[in-house]
């Protein structure tokens, strides 16, 4: 299970009877895995990693660090729950160190996301403290290289 898991993490578009051959099973056996996998939530969706900025979108993506007061009994949870419901919301990690939240957030524009953080984060109860970054430029993204064109990085050597 996990092979197919691994293989379809890593290229979703695989049709099912490459998959079969590769794993040395049937179709009919990996359509099943698939399915019981997708019912029993482990596959939880099926993503397309676009690079927008050759599309022409220029959407601001910020990473902001979140420090927060547990609530009783339910612990970190239930503030995550509340962040991670609005839109602009793209990932929550619960982290150890010096936060207790990462969340990355996209927004149309620098202010947008400016206010976001100061009128939104920073104002749910139990949330102490916000640290924001800006992405500036994406290298890698998921295990997939960004802009990955061949260069000549050779040296001119003249005569």
């Amino acid at each position: 299970m996990r092979e197919l898991l691994e293989l379809l993490e890593h290229d979703a578009r695989r049709p099912v009877g490459e998959l079969a051959s590769m794993l040395n099973r049937s179709e009919y056996e990996v359509e099943k895995n698939i399915k019981d996998l997708e019912k029993n939530k482990i596959i939880l969706s099926y993503n397309t990693l676009i690079n927008w900025e050759k599309f022409g979108d220029d959407t601001v993506t910020a990473m902001i660090e979140i420090n927060l007061t547990p609530q009783r009994e339910v612990g970190f949870d239930a503030i995550a729950e509340r962040i991670y419901r609005f839109d602009e919301v793209r990932t929550v990690y619960l982290m150890s160190g010096s936060f207790d939240l990462m969340v990355i957030i996209e927004g149309k524009s620098l202010k947008e996301v400016a206010n976001f953080v100061a009128k939104r984060l920073s104002t749910i109860e139990g949330v102490t403290q916000t640290r924001s970054h800006f992405m500036l430029k994406p290298y890698k993204k998921d295990g997939t290289i960004i802009d990955d064109e061949e260069r000549d990085r050779r040296l001119v050597v003249s005569p």
